[in-house]
Order: C-alpha cells, then structure tokens, then sequence
C-alpha cells in the first residue's frame, strides 16, 4: 500500500510543476523545439531499453527496411517524443484563441456528418503526434466531449495532467469502469474520444492483425459502437512544419453479422486498419516505445481456432 502523500508537500510539488512549465514554455517555439528535439536524441542515445523496444518494433513493422532506415526512423521517433513536453509547457502559456491559431483541421465534414446523427460520436485516436493537443482540437469543433484516459500514479502531475487536458472544456474519464460514463455522455449526444494504440492483458481485448502482426486490442470500442450506433470517427493530430493538422477521416463502417464475437474482432480491425494507414503515413510520429506486441497468444491466434471449430461442426 503506497504512502500518501502530505498535502503541503503536494501544493508545494504541484507549485513548483506549474513554475517551471510557464518557465519553459516562455522560450521561443522555434528554439523550444529545437530544444525538445536534442532531448529527445540524447534520450535515443542513453535509454537503452526504449530504444531497444522501438528498433524492435520498427523491424517487425517494417521487415523490408534495412537496419539504417530502422535506425533513422527510430532516431526521429525520440526527437517527436522530446518536443511534446516542451510543447505541453509552451501550450500552458498561450491564450486559448491564439492556441488555436496553430491547429488546423482537415476533414471537419466527417465528425459533423457523424454528429447529426444524434447517438453522439466516438472518436477513435493515438499516440500519434502530439495527442495532448486532442483538448484544442476539441474546442475547434465546438461539441462537448470527453477523453478516456489512464489516471497517473503521482499526485501532483495528476492535477497538473487534468489541469492542462480539461482547460478547453474537454471533460476527463478515467479508464478503470468507463463503460457506463462513455454511455452516459453518449446518450447527451456528446463525443468521447478513446485512444486505442495500446497493449492491452487478453482478457480486456481481442487479437487484431497491426502491421500483420496479431495485436491484443482493447475491444471498449466495438463493444460501445456495437451496444449505441454511435458512429466511429478517427481523429489524429500530426506535428506539421507550421504547427499541428488534426486529420478528421470518415466515419468507419459498423459491421453487424449477428455473431458478436466476430463482430467485436471485424470492428477492432478496422479500427488498427486506420490507425496503421496513419502511421505508416508518419512512421517518426507514433510511439514506437510502447510495447505494443507484448501480449501474446497462447496458442494460434484465437480467430482461427473459432473459425476451425465452425468449420469442423457445420461439417460434422
């Protein structure tokens, strides 16, 4: 059981987390970026286990390239990761309006097509750019909305992380026992955004091919467009030279074949479908550090088991 902690010595750290990101983030974007960028190669260069996870995974992405090109690419990867922080802390010194001057949307058509349908939207996202702009591109569609997201461990980088991501009016819902939350912000017609790029334990999700490698895949989002008809759309905000674009595509298909647990596997391949186009579109942005393949079947990919036991029954 961890010890709490003190509440003047949270103020006190949170104080101290709020001054030194206004600090930073007063420096020049340019040279700020440039900065985050040289943090993230010295990164690269002394974390050995991050960029042993993300040369791995690269390689098995990317079984055509050669050692190189992996290595390049995981190079960018470190620089895209250390520019985030330096642009979460810059973002925290800027008037919302001007902010928003630095987004641009491509695709608005799509979530205002999916929102008149009155069911609310359920925006599919990654770890992809810099996600942590997903709060502005909120306000620049003008929906109400809320964000799936893990709460952190530490005290006052939690408060700071609700601080930042809820200044736009984007509301925050913790992962643990979301369903019902989700369903409740849907049937207010409201759009609620999951990220769904991430490893998770077999018994939260499903084997979905991601590079065409089986990838257990958190099932929440099929389950939820399966139960509500809310349309899924995919949002990603990428880092351009001039500032962000937020890529709005079309609503994905639902598919419904009376079969649940097919659907749900149909669905969540779709749904990796969209997110691999994307990265492979901007392979230095996505976050290549995570261990994305680490739960692992243990025996041949569930799918074809199913579909070997129909198969033996319809002939029985």
């Amino acid at each position: 059981m961890k010890k709490p902690v003190n509440p003047l010595t949270e103020n006190i750290l949170f104080a101290g987390l709020i001054f030194f990101t206004r600090a930073f983030g007063l420096i020049p974007r340019k040279i700020g970026i440039r900065t985050g960028a040289v943090m993230g190669r010295l990164f690269y260069q002394f974390s050995g286990r991050y960029r042993h996870i993300a040369i791995r995974n690269l390689r098995n992405a990317y079984p055509e390239k050669t050692e190189a090109e992996i290595k390049k690419t995981a190079r960018a990867v470190f620089e895209n990761i250390g520019k985030i922080p330096y642009e979460v802390c810059w973002s925290t010194c800027m008037k919302n309006d001007e902010l928003c001057r630095h987004v641009r949307i491509h695709g608005m058509q799509y979530i205002r097509n999916a929102y008149e349908k009155g069911k609310g939207v359920l925006v599919l996202t990654a770890h992809i750019g810099n996600w942590e702009m997903l709060s502005v591109v909120g306000e620049l569609i003008g929906y109400p909305g809320s964000i799936v997201y893990r709460p952190l461990d530490a005290k006052p980088m939690e408060r700071f992380t609700v601080k930042m991501r809820t200044r736009f009016g984007m509301a925050l819902i913790p992962k643990k026992k979301a369903f019902r939350k989700i369903l409740k912000r849907l049937n207010k017609k409201e759009m609620v955004a999951l990220l769904m790029d991430q490893n998770v334990a077999m018994r939260e999700g499903v084997f979905a091919p991601f590079f065409n490698i089986p990838a257990c895949t958190n099932k929440g989002l099929a389950l939820l467009a399966l139960k509500t008809g809310a349309p899924v759309v995919p949002i990603f905000v990428l880092r351009t030279e001039k500032g962000y674009k937020s890529l709005v595509l079309p609503e994905i298909p639902l598919v419904r074949t009376g079969d649940k647990i097919k659907d749900i596997e149909l669905n969540t391949s779709a749904y990796n479908q969209v997110i691999e186009n994307v990265v492979r579109q901007h392979p230095e942005q996505w976050f290549w550090v995570h261990r994305r393949w680490n739960t692992r079947p243990s025996s041949p990919w569930p799918k074809q088991q199913r579909d070997a036991a129909r198969s033996s029954l319809k002939q029985g």
